[in-house]
């Protein structure tokens, strides 16, 4: 692995490169790295910055502290008019669909407890590496204020009856378990936990960033649609995909036996 390059500098954030992954790091650990304006603000801006960069192949969203995230910070949260809430969670959308905009595949490396918009960050993420002292929670039922904006990303993470169990309970739920519903991929001990996710970042960069880019864009749009809408549109990028350079080329280098050398285009 190459040494880490520092990248640019951010108030609630960390930002370094390692080859071709971004490690992404929430500074926030004396409030829990609770999702403050100032933060959600920096973490989309950071994505915009990464996003057109050809030369980032992953992206790796860590947090510094025992805490992943705790969720938005409550101390924004009390004697606010509706359009002061209302733009707290409009940046909370904009942040969620930052991340499944991007290209690069964004993932998730949990090392503690991640609740209420903490645990839609980690649902919204493309993959998930924990630490099996992880767990994950939407306890907003608990303090009056239901998990609605996390429910959209859990929801689809690991479906309708664990979904509303963990929405209406607010109860946690261990790594493990995490993993067998599916919002988790992986769970390892907190002393491999770096090394996982990195590995799994090195091994997606080892493909055309094209083919991942044009991957997680048709993953996300034919998603929600019904069977035969998606086919239509999957088979249509799919072609769009087979002219594409990096195809011609990934296709060539099977045939004829050797590695394929990627050019983006």
């Amino acid at each position: 692995m190459p040494p880490v390059q520092e990248a640019a500098i951010y108030q609630t954030l960390t930002v370094a490169r390692e080859g071709h992954v971004a490690i992404v790091t929430l500074k926030r650990p004396e409030r829990r790295n609770a999702l403050s304006l100032a933060l959600m603000q920096e973490l989309i801006r950071c994505l915009d910055e990464i996003g057109p960069n050809r030369e980032i192949r992953a992206v790796i969203l860590a947090a510094a502290g025992k805490v992943f995230c705790s969720g938005h910070d409550l101390s924004e949260m009390t004697g606010r008019t509706i359009n002061d809430y209302r733009h707290i969670f409009d940046v909370c959308t904009q942040l969620m669909e930052k991340i499944q905009a991007i290209p690069q595949p964004v993932i998730a490396e949990v090392q503690g407890i991640a609740t209420a918009a903490g645990c839609q960050l980690v649902a919204t993420c493309d993959l998930v590496v924990a630490s099996d002292q992880a767990a994950f929670a939407t306890p907003g039922v608990k303090i009056g204020l239901f998990c609605t904006t996390p429910m959209v990303a859990l929801s689809r993470a690991i479906g309708q009856k664990r979904a509303l169990e963990m929405l209406m309970t607010g109860d946690m739920v261990d790594a493990k378990t995490a993993a067998e519903w599916g919002l988790v991929n992986r769970v390892v001990p907190p002393s491999e936990l770096a090394a996982e996710s990195r590995r799994l970042a090195v091994r997606i960069a080892e493909a055309s960033s094209l083919v991942i880019g044009i991957g997680k864009q048709a993953y996300y749009t034919q998603i929600d649609l019904d069977q035969p809408k998606a086919y239509l549109y999957a088979k249509e990028v799919m072609s769009l995909n087979a002219l594409a350079a990096d195809a011609q080329e990934g296709i060539s280098a099977f045939l004829e036996k050797r590695p394929p050398c990627w050019t983006g285009r």
